[in-house]
């Protein structure tokens, strides 16, 4: 029967959240979640083509990112998915943090059209951005920081979170011209930890590194220059800062000349450089080790 859930709230444990059977995708209660994939509408757009100002949520996919962020510093304020993700989330959504919050509950089909394609992960929640954390405050009782410069790839950024969580690092710093942390795929592919890692952005770039030096932070810049130091030989310091750049062109002369150091990961067979994401793993496992 359309509209039916076969499996209903009340055979679940107490939930804090409160379950709202969703039929009609037109439903206006589930806009926070429409037109994922829209150029010009996505809901996690902080302004719009054009210009105007958008909704600027943060969305995550899937049940372990919604679990993060629920987790976080970010307040949920919804969900959407399909009566499955609901019981395997069931455990999340007795935190009072989540208390009256609505769990949208819907079929795949009528899910599929809020959102404008299927959704394999079959949950979505999503919050609203918290006042913006600063470069002083993410680095206060830091010792490894990651800072980017250009990095302009949602997918490396996600992937350079993920491995600052897996691998030590305490904050992430965003220099000039990077792409959006907190954008849907950002999120998606640091699997939740761009809301569970701090960052902040470098109001004034590259002149903000003062504050990581004042802070006796050892600036790291990261460079294939055959002529810079191994990278096994930068680490040593109470607190280190890696800086990373842009996939391609790497750091900017600006930045590499406002660094402490330079450093390279040695390579072989002629291969000059590795995808950011990578070199940053390795240098923070370096670091680790």
């Amino acid at each position: 029967m359309p509209g039916s859930h076969p499996s209903r709230a009340d055979a679940l444990p107490d939930l804090a959240v409160t379950v709202v059977d969703i039929d009609d995708p037109g439903d206006p209660r589930v806009d926070d979640f429409r037109d994922l994939n829209s150029v010009d509408r996505r809901p996690d757009l902080p302004i719009l083509p054009g210009g105007s100002p958008g909704k600027g949520l943060v969305i995550a996919e899937g049940v372990l990112v919604a679990e993060r962020m629920v987790a976080s510093r970010f307040t949920t304020h919804a969900f959407l998915g399909v009566d499955k993700r609901l019981r395997e989330l069931a455990p999340t959504l007795t935190d009072a943090s989540v208390s009256g919050v609505p769990f949208y509950r819907a079929s795949a089909a009528v899910m599929a059209e809020i959102v404008g394609f299927h959704l394999n992960r079959g949950v979505l929640a999503v919050a609203r951005r918290p006042v913006p954390l600063g470069v002083a405050e993410v680095i206060e009782t830091a010792r490894t920081v990651a800072v980017l410069e250009g990095v302009n790839d949602h997918e490396n950024i996600g992937s350079i979170f993920r491995n600052a969580a897996g691998l030590g690092v305490d904050a992430v710093i965003f220099g000039g011209a990077c792409a959006d942390p907190l954008y849907r795929r950002s999120v998606r592919v640091s699997m939740g930890h761009a809301l569970l890692v701090p960052f902040a952005h470098a109001a004034n770039w590259p002149s903000d590194l003062d504050i990581l030096r004042e802070k006796d932070f050892r600036i790291i810049s990261m460079t294939p220059d055959a002529a810079a130091i191994p990278l096994s030989e930068a680490v040593d310091a109470e607190r280190v800062a890696f800086m990373v750049g842009a996939e391609g062109p790497g750091l900017s002369e600006t930045a590499m000349r406002a660094g402490d150091v330079r450093a390279r990961i040695p390579m072989a067979r002629g291969t000059d450089s590795l995808n950011v994401a990578t070199a940053a793993a390795l240098a923070f496992y370096e670091r680790a080790r």
